[in-house]
């Protein structure tokens, strides 16, 4: 009989969406969520494994694609999976973190509905309660643009996707035990490539061909570096704007951001390095895999090549050269500089700034002087089912307070179809990640320094990259342009996941008084409800 139900409610949820979409496709994941052993760095630890894979399957899609994921959770705790960048159009419940959904109970199945409506690019996912993703439990997602759509180089050979970031030997429970101490993490113990340590994983290429490779930083604390040895890199999209053709012989990818470059096997028969070692680090991690041609005669040798490790202006001038390429297509055949996000008049600048309190003797980490807490009940059920008491809004003001330090449930207030600056401040010695989920941004401009409306003089109005995900410079600032076309409640986080679970992020509710299904799809039938949710009905009325 449960299965039944459960089959029913998948049919009126695969109804929905086609009324909403009408015929574009479908995919169908089932995915079971397992712990395992794995060896990563050597040293046995509990995984979280999906299909008995760590990483996890790879997504495969192209835009508009329909995915009908459905995940049975075989942990004994509970499990909620997000999606790196995908942004989920009129539809933050299906979003994956707690701030949307309620965690999937132990022994329990939910099937998240996905559009990836009027994307292109690549991404990842990844688990977002506690800290699982010290565990695994993360995979690529990629979204190839339509046959129709002109794509602005040639088919690769073949297509490549690295998820690298650091790692540590202790356990998920362990990590999650020192943040609720009250302390910071500790130093990692490595970086790994595809879940694997030091020349554990191998990229096959034949000579005299191009292959795409798809970089994204799933790490918890640190930026990294990555190159190839001997070889040059053309970057070609970041997080689904196809940019400006830029070579690059190494590339920094912050906490949370994802790159896609061309590679050409224009070199001797023999095998290469692929390198990733930690940025704006006082010790230097490094770990390797190997660029095998296919017609190799040799193995790998010498030491890996070296790369930038601490130098800060290197990389900010990087990343200013990151930018967009007006006359390709997007998602949809118009050129990409067919949207003169320059020319727009902002309604409202948010000025956002991070800091490291001490509250009640623990560390924690802030946004305006709020350090996050979670509710008993998903902020988006509370706002939908308006049970008070969950959070209010502006609970986080539009700028940096300069006191100490306070705890709560951070809901900032946006109104749809807004057009506002966001300028992220970073008064600290550290490089910080921000991500926004529901919303691609124009970063606008990035300095030293404290950030002055004098500062929007220098501002890039014409070609900058779109993306979700954007770094902050220690002691600098960076500027974003952002259209609130999304209706939701949406995460604004810290990718460093020790300072997002200590609580460095905070929720904006994008606001239609409208409630159309034009503005936002309403509460899937097969959500499901905890806290002050419960007892609350999922169906229409």
């Amino acid at each position: 009989m449960g299965e039944c139900k459960s089959f029913c409610s998948l049919i009126l949820v695969f109804l929905l969406v086609a009324c909403a979409s009408g015929e574009d496709p479908y995919r169908f994941f089932n995915w079971n969520v397992t712990y395992g052993d794995i060896y990563p760095l050597g040293v046995k630890q509990q995984g979280i494994l999906i299909n008995g894979q760590f990483p996890g399957p790879q997504i495969d899609s192209v835009t508009n694609d329909n995915l009908i994921i459905s995940v049975f959770n075989s942990l004994d705790e509970p499990f909620l999976l997000s999606w790196n960048g995908i942004q989920q159009r009129r539809n933050s419940w299906q979003d994956g973190v707690y701030g949307t959904n309620c965690p999937i109970p132990p022994g329990k199945n939910f099937t998240y509905v996905l559009q990836v409506k009027d994307q292109i690019g690549s991404y990842f996912y990844f688990p977002s309660l506690g800290i699982h993703k010290a565990a695994g439990g993360y995979g690529g997602f990629q979204i190839a643009s339509r046959s129709v759509i002109p794509v602005p180089f040639p088919p690769p050979a073949g297509d490549y996707t690295i998820l690298a970031g650091d790692w540590y030997k202790q356990n998920h429970t362990d990590l999650k035990a020192i943040l609720d101490g009250g302390s910071d993490l500790p130093f990692p113990d490595g970086l790994l490539i595809n879940g694997r340590g030091s020349n554990g994983y191998t990229f096959n290429v034949d000579q005299g061909k191009t292959y795409r490779f798809r970089i994204s930083n799933v790490g918890l604390t640190t930026s990294i570096n990555f190159r190839i040895q001997g070889h040059k890199m053309l970057l070609v999209e970041v997080e689904g704007t196809h940019s400006l053709q830029n070579t690059y012989d190494s590339l920094d990818i912050h906490l949370g951001q994802s790159y896609s470059v061309l590679v050409t096997a224009d070199q001797p028969a023999q095998e290469y390095y692929i390198v990733v070692s930690t940025r704006f680090t006082s010790q230097v991690l490094t770990t390797t895999s190997i660029l095998h041609y296919s017609n190799s005669a040799g193995s790998v040798s010498g030491p890996p090549p070296g790369g930038p490790t601490t130098q800060i202006d290197w990389s900010l001038e990087q990343a200013r050269s990151v930018r967009r390429n007006l006359t390709a297509s997007g998602p949809r055949p118009n050129p990409q500089g067919s949207y003169h996000y320059g020319m727009i008049n902002t309604t409202r600048t948010i000025r956002l700034a991070n800091s490291a309190p001490i509250i009640n003797g623990k560390q924690r980490y802030a946004v305006n002087g709020v350090s996050f807490i979670p509710a008993d009940t998903p902020l988006k059920l509370a706002d939908y089912f308006k049970i008070s008491g969950i959070f209010s809004l502006g609970s986080v003001s539009d700028g940096p307070t300069g006191g100490g330090g306070y705890l709560q449930t951070s809901v900032m207030a946006a109104d749809f179809r807004g057009y506002v600056e966001i300028v992220f401040e970073n008064a600290e010695d550290t490089v910080q990640s921000w991500h926004i989920d529901g919303h691609s941004f124009f970063v606008v401009g990035m300095d030293g320094g404290q950030w002055s409306s004098a500062n929007r003089l220098s501002y890039n109005l014409r070609d900058t990259i779109s993306r979700s995900t954007v770094q902050v410079y220690p002691n600098s600032w960076t500027a974003i342009y952002m259209p609130l076309d999304n209706v939701g409640m949406w995460n604004v986080r810290s990718e460093n996941w020790a300072r997002q679970y200590l609580g460095q992020q905070f929720y904006l509710r994008v606001y239609s008084p409208a409630n159309s299904w034009r503005d936002e799809y309403p509460i899937p039938t097969n959500a499901l409800l905890c806290g002050r949710a419960l007892g609350h009905s999922t169906r229409p009325q």
